[in-house]
């Protein structure tokens, strides 16, 4: 629900047409399950080299479906076959004083020599049965699968890129990714911030691109779709006949002996038994700020030190100080030395930052 009012907080002043990190840190102040993210979001591993060497890591838990209809639970990862190198804040000042495109030009670049970047892909693998099995909800889109151990995971292919795009605006800027747009035998979870997306991102797409986008060469499928919709904006394959709804009696998609329709069964979505009530509240088993202190823990000296100098360059002009305060104080929940040093970095009271800790809950 609150997705839209992140994106406000992350975009220009509405007045000043500036962003504005008292703002954003105003709104994640009274977000703490984002407290991972904004660990990882000022840590060097935000600011990658090369398109080349960083990773993906998909938001959100989808379904594999088998032709038994039997149902896992994943989570995909693109994990980059040229290693993972990052820039400090210093770096990345030198080199976009110079080239403000560098990523994009070492990215054509290397690619246009031959060097052709690849990125395995895999899956983490979860059985149903095991969803209330930890400390946190696996369909939180707040939480990482990557710690959990022993979760199954398989490599499903890899992508390679070996050429670039003949003209960026048609190959790129007019290509409209969406998670509602699926293969058979891959289907969205529950999980409560994909079920909005499956809406919103086709409602933007047609607003940019225009009601029918799916037919631009870039987003349409290499097997022909026949389906029974036809006119609006830059429909060029309107149906010839009369007949453009099913069930009908002409083009043999329904047995008119049987009276059964002729949809092929293996297409439609698994069958989802549901209990409960309809609510609009947190997730249960929050668990806000267990795996921003196992991701602080996990970096080395150095790359703790400059998280701490990104965070303060950020909130070091910040003039509100119960911003400052709060957000400190999920710092300080995740790692006690996470927040230590960035309270002392920032001279504020860590007296005051332990205490409002404290009236914080990790369930």
């Amino acid at each position: 629900m609150k997705f839209p009012d992140m994106v406000h907080s992350l975009k220009p002043d509405p007045v000043t047409n500036q962003q504005d990190a008292a703002r954003i840190f105003d709104f994640f102040s009274h977000v703490p399950e984002a407290t991972n993210m904004l660990t990882f979001l000022f840590s060097d591993q935000a600011t990658p080299a090369s398109y080349r060497m960083m990773d993906g890591n998909g938001v959100h838990a989808f379904k594999f479906v088998n032709k038994k209809g039997e149902v896992r639970y994943v989570k995909f990862h693109w994990i980059s076959q040229q290693g993972h190198k990052d820039l400090t804040q210093k770096e990345a000042n030198e080199i976009q004083g110079k080239e403000f495109n560098h990523l994009t030009k070492d990215l054509y670049t290397e690619i246009n020599k031959g060097n052709f970047p690849s990125w395995e892909l895999e899956a983490q693998i979860l059985e149903p049965s095991e969803l209330d099995n930890f400390d946190f909800n696996p369909l939180d889109a707040t939480k990482e699968w990557i710690r959990i151990p022993n979760l199954k995971r398989v490599k499903l292919g890899k992508m390679t890129l070996s050429k670039v795009p003949d003209n960026f605006f048609e190959a790129t800027e007019q290509s409209a990714f969406s998670p509602n747009v699926l293969v058979p035998g891959i289907e969205p979870s529950e999980d409560r911030l994909l079920q909005g997306r499956l809406f919103s991102y086709s409602d933007t797409q047609r607003y940019r691109l225009g009601a029918n986008f799916q037919m631009l060469p870039v987003n349409r499928p290499r097997t022909d779709v026949n389906n029974y919709n036809q006119n609006g904006v830059m429909n060029y394959n309107n149906t010839k006949t009369s007949i453009n709804y099913q069930p009908n009696s002409f083009d043999g998609t329904t047995d008119r002996t049987s009276g059964v329709l002729g949809e092929d069964d293996k297409y439609k979505m698994s069958h989802l038994p549901l209990s409960g009530t309809t609510m609009q509240s947190m997730i249960k088993k929050t668990l806000n700020f267990r795996q921003a202190g196992e991701t602080y823990r996990s970096f080395s000296e150095a790359d703790k030190t400059n998280l701490i100098s990104n965070l303060n360059d950020a909130l070091g002009g910040i003039k509100n100080e119960k911003v400052k305060y709060q957000i400190t104080s999920h710092f300080y929940c995740a790692d006690t030395d996470y927040g230590t040093r960035l309270a002392n970095t920032i001279k504020i009271n860590l007296d005051k930052v332990k205490k409002i800790c404290e009236g914080l809950k990790d369930e």
